[in-house]
Order: C-alpha cells, then sequence, then structure tokens
C-alpha cells in the first residue's frame, strides 16, 4: 500500500513507486563457490559499504544466497568498462540454470588465500569478505583483504580513472562509467568555510 503524498512545487513528483532511493549504484559482483567447489558469481547494485571493514548487500533468494550459507565468504569485484556484457551476463543468468556460468563467460578464478571464495581474475580490484550475518535478505560482511591489479594503481593507491567502474543508474535503466574529478574530499568546500 502506497502512503498519500504531496506534491513538492514546482518539481516532477513520482511517489514511492519511483523511489531511486541512493543513484548510482556501484555494480559489485559476488563470487561464491558452490558445494562443488563450482564458481559463480552474481551481480548487484544494492550494496553500500558500511564502515572501512564492512559491507553491506541487499539480496533475494538465489544460488548466491545458497552458496553464502555453505561456506560463509565471498569475494566482491567491481565490474568495470571492459568488463560490460560479462557483468551484465552475471547479473541476467542463474547459475541455478547455468553453473558454468563463469566459464560460459570466458573469465577465470583464483582461489582466495584468505576466505573460502573465488576471486574472478579479470576484475582487477577484490574484496575478499567473510559473512557476519545474513538476515532477512541484508548480508553483512567483513572485509578480511583488499588486492588490487598493479594495472589500476597511482602511487600506490587504487586509481578509480584507471578502473573505470560502472555503475547502475535506475532511473535510465543502464550502466555508465564514473566520470572526472570535480573537486578535492575535504578541500572544495575550504572556500566557504574560511
Amino acid at each position: 500500500m502506497n502512503t498519500p503524498v504531496n506534491d513538492v512545487a514546482g518539481r516532477k513528483n513520482f511517489g514511492s513507486a519511483h523511489a531511486l532511493v541512493t543513484t548510482p549504484q556501484p555494480c559489485v559482483m559476488i563470487a561464491t563457490w558452490d558445494k562443488d567447489k563450482n564458481p559463480d558469481v552474481m551481480m548487484a547494485a544494492w550494496a553500500g559499504q558500511l564502515d572501512y571493514k564492512q559491507i553491506v548487500i541487499s539480496l533475494s533468494k538465489h544460488k548466491t544466497t545458497e552458496n553464502l550459507e555453505l561456506t560463509k565468504a565471498f569475494t566482491i569485484s567491481f565490474a568495470d568498462e571492459k568488463t560490460v556484457v560479462e557483468s551484465d551476463y552475471f547479473g541476467m543468468v542463474s547459475g541455478n540454470k547455468v553453473p558454468d556460468k563463469v566459464k560460459k563467460a570466458g573469465f577465470t578464478v583464483t582461489p582466495s588465500p584468505n576466505v573460502d571464495a573465488p576471486i574472478i581474475d579479470q576484475y582487477p580490484l577484490t574484496l575478499e569478505c567473510k559473512v557476519v550475518s545474513f538476515e532477512d535478505g541484508c548480508l553483512i560482511g567483513e572485509i578480511i583483504n583488499m588486492s588490487a591489479d598493479e594495472s589500476i594503481l597511482t602511487d600506490g593507491k587504487v586509481d578509480l580513472a584507471k578502473l573505470k567502474p560502472i555503475v547502475f543508474d535506475a532511473s535510465g535503466v543502464c550502466y555508465r562509467a564514473l566520470g572526472d574529478v570535480v573537486g578535492a574530499a575535504w578541500g572544495a568546500g575550504k572556500a566557504l568555510a574560511e
């Protein structure tokens, strides 16, 4: 049941049926092992970071959630401009129907040395995580390690301009690349603070 709302003057009003909540949303790739140690990966856009060591993801029931209950571990990678086709495929196709979808996409895996989950080799940035809790579709994971390919580093730090991650635009139902730097964090506002 939708709660009645009053229109905000001077704006297009959509009500809650079209709520974007937060947009854009990161395209995170969740990788797990199944009971036979076959890799599975899916795309999720309802994800965020709780603090420096935790990530939260909203998930409905499917193969990935079964794997999470089994292994209590997962990896998170970030879809990028180079992997749009494969990443979208991972979000469209169920591992229950296509158990070898990682191989079908032409991707390879390396077992994580820190958690019981695969690292998808074609994604240059990966978070290795263990399950802290998974209740009512809300997955909270503790980040054990972050690893990055040298190709996306500048001065030893992850460089988003090199990673070129994509985000999900819920309004346009499309993927968009992150853009240029437009200001310094904790710096651009100094002109008004002084």
